[in-house]
């Protein structure tokens, strides 16, 4: 048992440690000043500035102020000097009445600090108030048979002062029949009483007068006087006398005036006028006298006015009876006041600091009140609280003030006001509470960045757009209010195609605009990668950023461009041969055009729009092949004019036409007939080609002839001669390919007869070839100029002798003919049918275009020839190394000897291992003439 008690007072002592260091602390914490009474306005009360410890400036700064309740301001704070001062007239007697002490408390706020500093100022009492009766005189009614030594109560002086300054004396004028006593009563009161010193007679002085002086012992020294009128009467034997010498009544202060509260009664046993009792208050002060009422004649006590517990719970009174002779009787009367719960509890802002930025620290102190209750015990205890607001809380800081607090860090963008209701409570039966409803602003900080609606966006824009055209709004939001939320567009800078962006776009920076700062071409470039940025105006700014990619859309802007045939200076077009003994659908040139567009833009079809021989030709309407519709008659004009139009499939549609000359013929002269007729170039350079061009032919003609006349002459020898025949034959095995110049307008070459010529304007140089005069479609093979039957002799060669007649030459050879998939243009890889879907192959196009205007440079050079490589027919040099035989309609086949029912043929065909039709079918006929 002998532990636990010494535990006990261990923990007893450290409780009773810690609470006198509270109460230390709050005393060190409480400043106390002194004052005298009736100070003027503006009285130093004390350097309060420097009991804060602050500097006088900064009483300002701090927002250091008074707080008090209910009260008028007897105090004020000079900020210039740092002192507390007084702000009007102080009455200590008004204030505090007749206590002891008179401090007045209030508090002094530091609003940085949210601190409360306790102020105690005790005002002193000087004398300024003199002793006071409540009537200037006063009758006393004495027998004339009462005995010496007889005591009559007189009046009391008030004096509100305190201390010395009080009533202290009572002084009586001298007289030979009274004496004053003084009595102290146990509550420290003077009460002065009348003494009977000498018998009184009536006859011989029925009155005497007397002087009552109260005087106080402040400085100087203040009094007051009273006089008093003695009338003797005639016997009385006895006073009234109360039945009890201290009422004492409890009275709820919510009573309705008129209320009963008690009756005095004090009995007279004398008879007659003697033994009549009259009652009347002896000793009330003026607000007492207002509060109560009292019947004279039956000493019953009644509620004048209604009482109020707050102002005064105890009252103190004397009622004195008086009968008919003179003689007086007294008693005490106390009345306490109960409190019943009748005051709702006050609630008083002593701060707000509203607005408050959303990012203040948990603890922020919002609000500082007081709450208290004029009513006593739990009447007068007070609860406060707040409605369920996980954001607030509740602190009681000191006594009856309340401060709250943030809970949690708040954020603007979810709530930026906050309603906030104050209740405050008591414990009375029945309850009675208070609310105040306080709105708190919450000030916005640039915490959150601006926001774009989409994560990327695609804008779609048709290329040739007018200069600053409107190209798209992005819009972005940022939820901060104020300038954090005004939100300024830019674009990142970047460079496109070597050119900053800025050149191409422009943005409006506040309302996210775009502008196109120039006209687009969709064959430039084809989109826009660009960052926008949004940023706002905040401290610091902050900014996010959105990708946008701009597309650009084709419009049909570019017609068609036509590569081949191309288009000559002088606005004339090459000539294109045509066999008359082509068969329907053989392919006589081929238009070859492209668009720059894409898409649906670039979609090309070809069409026949004017011929001088309408339903001869034909043209392939994706393709561009220019094919012989019908098989070609004698009667048909050696000159064919042919209008090809080539037009887009865009919206509006554009086109182009070139025209074309195809020449067919069957003799020399019909073709030089027909030259005539041909365009002739006006420069002089094209003069002087066609000059060159009647020289050579009739040097060809010449040596025709001549060829004609040693043919016939080797014939007649070979009656002589099987040796010189043979001889010959072996002299002819090795016969070179023909070379031909390379042209651009020259697609098929006429056979006749006589000669074979290709006729261009731009190739500066005409070639002639002599081949044998029958129609053949395809070259001889290397085998058959080998054998001995068939001769084959080249221009340079021997003229083999032999009038043999002409024989009809065998159908043309098919293996020469392209596939879809090798024929030039952009149509190379489509199927053969017009009805299937264009092709849109933009690289092929342009490698087909690039070959092709090779081919033109080097023809306007004259280095480029059909025959400038074994198997190629010089098409390499024109359209490159891979261009090869097999990717060209063969010519050669159309080369044939005159008296020869041979044809010469590729080379490649005997690599292939394949004879052509054409030569065997004249092999057969030849050797039929042998034998004749």
């Amino acid at each position: 048992m002998a532990a636990p008690t010494r535990c006990q007072l261990r923990g007893r002592l450290v409780l009773l440690c810690s609470l006198l260091g509270t109460l230390w602390e709050a005393r060190a914490s409480q400043i106390r000043y002194s004052v005298p009474e009736e100070t003027e306005k503006g009285y130093i009360v004390g350097n309060i500035s420097k009991d804060l410890g602050l500097k006088p400036r900064e009483l300002a700064e701090r927002g250091v102020r008074i707080v008090s309740r209910g009260r008028t301001q007897l105090f004020s704070l000079n900020s210039r000097s740092g002192s507390l001062v007084t702000a009007g007239r102080i009455d200590r007697e008004e204030l505090c009445a007749q206590s002891p002490r008179c401090l007045v408390n209030f508090k002094v706020l530091v609003e940085d600090r949210v601190k409360l500093y306790g102020i105690e100022i005790e005002v002193t009492d000087i004398n300024d108030s003199a002793p006071k009766f409540e009537a200037e005189s006063l009758e006393v009614k004495i027998n004339e048979i009462a005995v010496p030594g007889t005591r009559y109560p007189l009046p009391e002086a008030v004096d509100p002062d305190v201390g010395v300054n009080s009533l202290q004396s009572y002084q009586l004028s001298p007289n030979h029949h009274f004496s004053l006593d003084v009595q102290t009563g146990d509550d420290g009161a003077i009460n002065p009483e009348l003494v009977l010193e000498r018998t009184l007679d009536r006859e011989e002085e029925a009155a005497h007068h007397l002087v009552l002086t109260a005087s106080d012992g402040g400085e100087p020294r203040r009094s007051s006087t009273v006089r008093i009128h003695v009338t003797v009467l005639d016997t009385n034997d006895n006073a009234p006398v109360f039945a009890q010498p201290i009422y004492r009544v409890k009275v709820l202060e919510n009573v309705p005036p008129g209320t009963r509260l008690l009756t005095v009664t004090a009995s007279d046993p004398d008879e007659g006028t003697n033994g009549k009792v009259a009652y009347k208050f002896r000793k009330i002060n003026e607000k007492q006298s207002l509060l109560f009422r009292l019947n004279e004649n039956t000493g019953e006590i009644s509620i004048a006015k209604s009482l109020d517990y707050e102002e005064c719970s105890f009252y103190e009174m004397e009622i004195q009876a008086e009968d008919g002779g003179g003689l007086k009787g007294r008693t005490k009367v106390l009345i306490s006041v109960e409190d019943v719960n009748d005051n709702r509890p006050e609630v008083t802002v002593t701060s707000l600091f509203s607005p408050v930025r959303e990012d203040a620290p948990q603890g922020t102190v919002i609000l500082l009140f007081n709450a208290h209750d004029r009513d006593s015990g739990k009447n007068g205890q007070v609860v406060c609280s707040i409605q369920e607001n996980l954001a607030f809380k509740l602190e009681n800081s000191e006594e009856d003030y309340y401060r709250l607090l943030t809970a949690q860090i708040l954020d603007r963008e979810k709530a930026s006001e906050y309603n906030i209701t104050v209740t405050a409570t008591d414990r009375g039966t029945p309850p009675l509470s208070t609310e105040i409803h306080i709105t708190l602003q919450v000030t916005d900080i640039n915490d959150n960045p601006p926001a774009f609606s989409q994560a990327s966006y695609s804008v779609y824009l048709p290329e040739n757009n007018a200069r600053g055209t409107s190209i798209f709004s992005v819009i972005a939001y940022d939820p901060d209010s104020n300038e954090n939320s005004r939100i300024i567009y830019s674009l990142v800078e970047d460079t496109i195609q070597g050119s900053p962006l800025s050149t191409y776009v422009s943005i409006n920076s506040d309302t996210g605009v775009l502008y196109a700062l120039g006209s687009f071409d969709y064959e430039q470039f084809r989109d826009l990668q660009m960052q926008v940025r949004a940023s706002d105006n905040g401290n610091p700014p902050l900014s996010s950023n959105v990708s946008l990619r701009l597309f650009v859309l084709d419009q049909n802007d570019n017609a068609p461009e036509i590569l081949y045939p191309a288009f000559p200076t002088d606005s004339s077009t090459g000539v294109e041969l045509a066999p008359r003994s082509a068969e329907p659908g053989y392919l006589v040139t081929k238009v070859v055009a492209v668009d720059r567009d894409s898409g649906q833009n670039a979609w090309l079809s070809y069409r026949l729009v004017k011929a001088s021989e309408p339903g001869l030709f034909s043209v392939g309407l994706h393709t561009g092949e220019v094919r012989t519709a019908r098989a070609l008659l004698d009667r048909d004009a050696l000159k064919q004019t042919l209008v090809v139009a080539v037009q887009d499939h865009g919206q509006p549609p554009l086109s182009a036409t070139v025209t074309l000359t195809v020449a067919v013929a069957d003799t020399i002269p019909d073709i030089l007939a027909d030259l005539g007729s041909l365009q002739i170039p006006a420069d002089p350079e094209a003069s002087d080609l066609t000059l060159y061009l009647v020289v050579a032919v009739t040097v060809v003609s010449c040596v025709f002839l001549t060829f004609v006349i040693m043919l016939l002459a080797l014939r007649l020898r070979r009656w002589h001669s099987s040796r010189l025949l043979r001889a010959t034959s072996d002299g002819l095995a090795g016969m070179p390919t023909s070379h031909f110049v390379g042209v651009d307008g020259v697609q098929a070459f006429l056979q006749t007869y006589s000669q074979e010529f290709s006729l261009t304007t731009d190739s500066r140089k005409s070639h002639l070839i002599f081949p044998q005069p029958n129609y053949a479609d395809t070259l001889i093979s290397q085998e058959s100029c080998e054998k001995n039957e068939p001769l084959c002799i080249s221009v340079d060669s021997k003229f083999p002798i032999d009038d043999a007649p002409l024989v009809q030459q065998a159908p043309p050879n098919t293996d020469w003919r392209f596939s879809q998939a090798q024929r030039p243009g952009t149509s190379g890889s489509q199927n053969g049918d017009d009805t299937g879907t264009w092709p849109n192959n933009q690289f092929d196009t342009e490698m087909l275009q690039a070959m092709i205007l090779a081919s033109a440079s080097e023809a306007a050079d004259g280095s480029s020839t059909l025959g400038g490589g074994a198997g190629t027919m010089g098409l390499s040099a024109r359209y490159g190394p891979q261009f090869t035989l097999q990717h060209v309609p063969d010519y050669r086949q159309n080369v044939y000897i005159p008296g020869s029912n041979a044809t010469l043929t590729n080379a490649a065909g005997k690599r292939d291992g394949k004879a052509p039709a054409g030569g065997n079918g004249n092999k057969k006929k030849s050797g039929k003439k042998e034998k004749k």
